[in-house]
């Protein structure tokens, strides 16, 4: 068996990358493209390798003579890259198509090597190697016939995204026997560049091949091996985390990227928090069919979506600012914070992070689990000279939780010593206190200072959307807030979100009722897991003490790289001792259940 790969290319969305080099000697992690896949071919003791070469053609053949490949090595030069396409390419190498079987590769590819081990490892002669059609995904793709059978090959321009479910992908990794390249591909990609030309894809030719009553030629699925094809900047930034050359390289690279992890195939997050039962189907379903609308159409401003806002939570448009996530609102509300803030940590970071150091008192519960009550909060800041207090209830990441009498009493105390009293209530829907909001005209009435924030995102499971709430009865606070965002803060689907969800208010209350059963399955079988002991949770996360001696970083890794599953280490917000703390989202009972098997299989 011989390789052939295909590397004529410009590459020109690579920019700047590719302006001296052909896209193929791009690196990732230090490694070039064609470096890595040579080093691949040459573990498969192929008779030779064959390369098509065009764009800065000279300097990618003396770049590979460089790399110590044993395998021969034999290149075919395309003079007309620039105006031809890939089956150019091809045809210029037909001769050795038919001479023995052949690999084909597109240069652009990363991949493990098990995927071309189970390309090999396949009894059958000629196969297309093919992955599910997933969003990131660009090119041909196929539909699936009876026992692996091409039902037909759809070009990139013609997909229709309705039937996205029943769509693969042509990984551009291919094997041909060269039977089959004597019998069909050769004569037909003869016949093909003679009528069409040679300013076509190579894949067209399969596609009319595959219509034959016999086409000799069928697919091979992936089954979760990772690959990316490199077009631009940003398919090089996923391939680097992808193809991390270590695991610690691997998980700070995910971490890095705050979320985007539809692009990474099979990843399942157990880092971010969200409701795993909401939104519904219906609800999902009106949204998209109001789809183009919202896309083409400006969002109405602040006015306007305050008072979405302020019917949907029954509380005046004056006391509520709506923000694009939580996150701007706590930004641009300790922006005007002056004076000692007291915070409690561990806690969500986003708060003390956007507050200066030197006038911030933190307060560190001594009980286990970082347990406190609200007696334990204002002894330790009745001497401290605090303006503001910062209360996550319930918090994050502890899951501790202060019931609503705790709550009222911290209001009134609050009150007494004239501090502003911050409530963020972004995960108090999956309290069992099912009535403690503070989301009320009745409960903003009793003190002016208190401030109530809430994370629609989190709680309604629709992080894309980037929603979020802030309530006050002061109306000036309210007022400044409204002026430092801006007008458009919130975008079309943001706005229709806001506009439907009553119409779902008891699909929601379902929601958390199914999400409460689920995390307490998931906090008992955790808790069956001799080296982890798990703290009491009232929100949508669990957090955890692993007590065998494998390091929270050590345990992170592991469940990313052999399980795909991502998890929050809390090295970096607990450090106690050495004692190591991770946190765990609550997800569906299926997806749970796949991490307490994870879990198992790497802790005992």
């Amino acid at each position: 068996m011989q390789g052939l790969i295909l590397a004529a290319g410009m590459g020109k969305r690579l920019g700047e990358l590719t302006s001296e080099n052909t896209k193929c000697m791009v690196e990732v992690n230090g490694v070039t493209l064609i470096d890595r896949m040579l080093h691949q071919l040459e573990k498969l003791h192929l008779s030779r390798i064959v390369i098509v070469v065009g764009y800065e053609g000279k300097k990618l053949m003396d770049y590979i003579g460089t790399l110590d490949i044993q395998t021969p090595i034999c290149f075919v030069n395309n003079p007309v890259y620039d105006k031809t396409n890939n089956i150019y390419s091809l045809s210029l190498a037909k001769e050795y198509l038919v001479k023995e079987d052949t690999l084909l590769l597109e240069s652009d590819l990363i991949f493990e090597d098990s995927v071309l081990d189970i390309l090999l490892e396949d009894s059958r002669e000629s196969l297309v190697l093919v992955d599910k059609y997933l969003s990131w995904m660009d090119g041909t793709c196929v539909k699936i016939g009876p026992e692996d059978t091409i039902e037909s090959f759809i070009p990139k321009h013609n997909i229709d995204f309705r039937d996205m479910s029943q769509l693969y992908k042509t990984v551009n990794i291919y094997k041909f026997s060269k039977n089959f390249s004597e019998t069909h591909y050769v004569p037909f990609l003869e016949a093909y560049t003679k009528a069409l030309g040679n300013n076509e894809y190579y894949e067209q030719v399969l596609r009319v091949i595959a219509v034959l009553d016999n086409p000799e030629i069928k697919v091979k699925k992936l089954s979760g091996q990772s690959w990316y094809e490199i077009d631009d900047i940003q398919d090089l930034d996923i391939a680097q985390s992808l193809f991390a050359p270590d695991d610690g390289m691997k998980l700070a690279s995910m971490h890095a990227r705050y979320g985007g992890y539809w692009r990474y195939p099979g990843l399942l997050d157990f880092f971010y928090l969200v409701t795993p039962y909401y939104p519904p189907k219906q609800m999902v379903d009106e949204i998209k069919a109001n789809f183009e609308l919202l896309l083409t159409q400006y969002p109405s401003g602040m006015n306007v979506n305050s008072l979405v806002a302020a019917r949907n939570f029954g509380i005046k448009k004056e006391h509520i600012v709506v923000g694009n996530g939580a996150a701007e609102l706590i930004k641009c509300f300790m922006e005007m914070v002056t004076g000692k803030v007291g915070f409690i940590r561990p806690t969500f970071d986003e708060y003390p992070n956007r507050y200066s150091e030197k006038d911030s008192v933190f307060y560190v519960p001594e009980r286990e689990g970082f347990a406190y009550t609200t007696e334990d909060l204002t002894a330790f800041f009745a001497d401290k000279g605090i303006s503001t207090l910062i209360l996550v209830n319930p918090d994050n990441p502890t899951g501790n939780y202060i019931a609503k009498e705790g709550v009222g009493t911290l209001i009134e105390w609050c009150k007494e010593q004239d501090i502003t009293l911050v409530v963020d209530e972004s995960f108090l829907d999956f309290a069992e206190d099912e009535r403690a909001t503070l989301f009320t005209e009745e409960k903003l009435a009793q003190y002016k200072k208190l401030i109530v924030v809430k994370s629609i995102s989190k709680s309604y499971g629709v992080p894309g959307l980037r929603l979020g709430v802030l309530a006050s009865s002061d109306n000036v606070l309210i007022a400044e807030l409204k002026r430092r965002v801006s007008i458009w803060n919130i975008n079309s689907f943001g706005e229709f979100f806001m506009q439907i969800a009553g119409k779902y208010s008891q699909d929601y209350q379902a929601a958390i009722q199914k999400f409460k059963k689920a995390r307490k399955i998931y906090i008992e079988e955790l808790s069956k897991i001799p080296a982890l002991h798990v703290f009491p949770s009232q929100a949508n996360y669990v957090m955890a003490e692993i007590t065998n001696g494998v390091t929270a970083g050590e345990l992170t890794k592991l469940l990313l790289t052999k399980h795909k599953i991502l998890i929050k280490d809390l090295s970096t917000k607990i450090r106690m001792g050495g004692r190591q703390f991770i946190r765990l989202a609550v997800r569906n009972e299926r997806e749970n259940e796949q991490l307490v098997t994870a879990l198992r299989e790497e802790l005992d």
